[in-house]
């Protein structure tokens, strides 16, 4: 047996024999890249304190990585599908690695955001290269099988992401967090080259690069909006890129029209089973993603919970996803994919009402429910759409195939933390203003107090500092009179620290549930379009059929 894997799986006249093997590799490879956001929510108050990130550095930490990360996959993906797959996954494992160390050596806010887009870079070369070679790899009656194990994995990294990041902060700094990657990416790149089988597309068309550089464009300023507009403001920056966003969309369709070869076929998406899905997980994503925000905040700020006890409290949903899975794996060729991925979406909507129930006075078992239907959710929905968005490209274009899941996924990612997220700190901001209406706090502090939850408390936690070192000066004052004065200064700045804490948190929690119901109404509405728009029959796309045989009459002439 070779120790490197080199007959090319077209080449095979039978299915790969270590085929379940090489799904492991894939596996390995979507984890990390899930996990390195995932495991930075609980690490950013740390790495906050010690780098003296402002909310706009912590902003750019998280999302220098999805910029690069979805404006560049469907590019990278095309040029997986000519070249090699396998070598675009190996390529990425190597450019996330070394990014993820630049990281851990970082000492500023520029290069943890630097090193987090490195990241990101190699994320747009591993996310399509996965699905791409799950596709290639796998006969169709066995693809929709991995692909649930697929979706199955995402939902473990969101919850492996904190309980390892966790683990690491009780004994290690932020910047451990970041080489958790590098073995775990060098066992992948092993694995690939000894499991998997090279792959790439059967014709050799040049590459519509026009196209790929338009859809960077449009794709990479649309994110770059989503994440400066609500955060920060719709200034010059905000604006621009949403001008250049829209442009660049406009330009990109007719180019990919007028073009005999096009990255992406945009009428594709006039197929109703192909959009319903695209839809379907761009929303799913975006209220699990702005879920998952603040619901790790409320976890360990409000709560009180640590990193790892963060964590280990999320991993309900990620039990519920291969739960969702399994049933979906059973449902799907039972009652079609309009069921299960209509019923996913009718429970991530569920999940988010439980959501608005939350109060001042609610514990971690207030969350368990909707973690669980959650979990449940997205298993039941996201493999059937992934599995239909892969079934309506060619073998030549499986690279692409998954961009265009992967994008939408992102994209509905950022938008939910950028809507879900910006909603929130309005609603924690207003909230805070009307329960602190009336104290005798500096205005500065109040100020600071309504930026963020972990200010609000650290607020808080600035009086109860004062009233201990007067209760301190107190116990030491000669004078009777003096430690009286200072004992009863103390008593009330002690009295008010509790008052601004108990603000704090049920201000939070108030947001928490004026956010869920908002998520809860655009989940809902999007639950009715994409049950409108996904058909009953599951015939697969026309368009498909023509381009598979376009290649096999090009291969017998």
């Amino acid at each position: 047996m070779r120790l490197v894997m080199t007959e090319p799986v077209e080449k095979m006249e039978r299915p790969y024999a270590r085929r379940w093997w090489a799904l492991l590799v894939l596996c390995l490879s979507l984890l990390i890249i899930v996990m390195a956001n995932t495991a930075l929510t609980v690490a950013a108050p740390d790495m906050t304190k010690d780098l003296g990130l402002s909310s706009a550095d912590l902003q750019w930490v998280i999302d220098g990585y999805t910029v690069p990360y979805a404006a560049l996959m469907l590019l990278l993906g095309a040029i997986g599908d000519k070249y090699s797959r396998r070598g675009a996954l190996v390529l990425g494992l190597l450019v996330f690695g070394g990014g993820a160390v630049f990281g851990y050596l970082a000492d500023s806010s520029s290069t943890v955001i630097a090193a987090r887009a490195v990241m990101g870079l190699g994320a747009a070369l591993i996310m399509p290269a996965t699905l791409s070679l799950l596709a290639a790899t796998f006969p169709r009656e066995e693809r929709a099988k991995a692909i649930v194990l697929w979706t199955a994995t995402a939902g473990l990294a969101i919850a492996a992401g904190p309980v390892v990041a966790g683990a690491l902060l009780r004994d290690h700094g932020w910047s451990s967090t970041f080489l958790i990657n590098v073995p775990v990416a060098a066992v992948a790149i092993v694995g690939a080259l000894v499991l998997i089988p090279p792959s790439r597309a059967g014709h050799h068309d040049r590459i519509d690069y026009v196209g790929g550089l338009l859809s960077v464009i449009w794709t990479g300023s649309l994110v770059y909006m989503i994440i400066e507009g609500p955060h920060f403001g719709w200034h010059a920056k905000a604006i621009t890129a949403a001008v250049v966003a829209g442009v660049g969309l406009v330009a990109f369709i007719a180019w990919e029209l007028r073009h005999p070869r096009p990255i992406l076929d945009v009428r594709r998406f006039t197929n109703r089973r192909f959009a319903g899905s695209n839809l379907a997980v761009a929303l799913f994503f975006l209220a699990v993603f702005g879920a998952f925000y603040y619901l790790t905040q409320h976890l360990q700020f409000v709560l009180g919970y640590d990193a790892l006890q963060t964590g280990v409290r999320m991993l309900p949903l990620a039990g519920a996803v291969f739960v969702g899975s399994a049933l979906t794996g059973w449902l799907t060729p039972r009652v079609g994919m309009k069921w299960t991925v209509g019923a996913g979406m009718v429970g991530g909507t569920t999940a988010l009402a439980l959501l608005t129930r939350v109060d001042a006075g609610s514990t971690y078992t207030d969350f368990l429910a909707p973690l669980i239907i959650l979990g449940l959710a997205i298993g039941l929905a996201l493999s059937p759409c992934t599995d239909a968005i892969m079934g309506a490209f060619p073998e030549s274009e499986l690279g692409v195939g998954g961009a265009v899941n992967d994008t939408s996924l992102e994209l509905g990612g950022s938008l939910g933390i950028a809507i879900l997220g910006s909603l929130l700190a309005t609603s924690y901001s207003n909230h805070l203003r009307d329960a602190t209406a009336g104290s005798k706090l500096p205005a500065s502090a109040l100020d600071t107090a309504q930026d963020s939850v972990g200010a609000g408390y650290a607020v808080a936690q600035g009086i109860s500092d004062k009233a201990h070192a007067l209760a301190a000066q107190a116990a030491k004052a000669s004078d009777p009179q003096q430690a009286a004065q200072l004992k009863q200064q103390a008593a009330e700045l002690a009295a008010g620290a509790r008052q601004m804490a108990h603000a704090v948190g049920s201000s939070f929690s108030d947001a928490v549930a004026h956010t869920s119901l908002v998520g809860a109404a655009i989940l809902g509405i999007g639950t009715v379009l994409v049950a409108v728009l996904l058909p009953r029959r599951e015939a697969p796309a026309p368009e498909v059929k023509t381009q598979e045989k376009e290649l096999a009459d090009s291969a017998a002439g």
